[in-house]
């Protein structure tokens, strides 16, 4: 399966539902289901009171976040790849809309930039 690379708290607010596009400096044609990889580092440029302003709420603690890095935390569909789109989180060239997200139990792995592919079985997250 194609996997994306995405740090924290991204992966976990897109595998919730609550961030519907990933910002990306390029462009892809693929389309289909993702799965969605916490990259071992958490962003720690952006600003902590904006991201609570947009999701809605305190988010968990970094701590939390430190436990589901490195490897897969969910799955969505990729849909479109798009230079504009409504969301507020959209601010990106391009924009990866993901529908049909949610979390899979944690499963490390390594990451690598851009879209990889990882053998990986939805029947083994059930």
């Amino acid at each position: 399966m194609k996997a994306l690379s995405i740090r924290q708290p991204w992966a976990w607010l897109i595998v919730r539902g609550f961030k519907p596009v990933e910002n990306r400096d390029w462009f892809t044609s693929y389309r289909g289901q993702l799965l969605i990889h916490a990259a071992k580092t958490y962003d720690e440029d952006t600003d902590p009171q904006w991201l609570e302003r947009m999701y809605g709420g305190p988010l968990p603690p970094r701590e939390f976040f430190a436990r589901l890095q490195g490897g897969i935390v969910g799955t969505a569909d990729l849909t479109d790849c798009t230079r504009a789109h409504p969301s507020p989180w959209f601010f990106g060239k391009y924009g990866f809309v993901l529908d049909n997200a949610r979390p899979l139990p944690f499963m490390p792995c390594r990451g690598f930039p851009g879209m990889f592919d990882v053998d990986y079985q939805m029947e083994q997250a059930a």
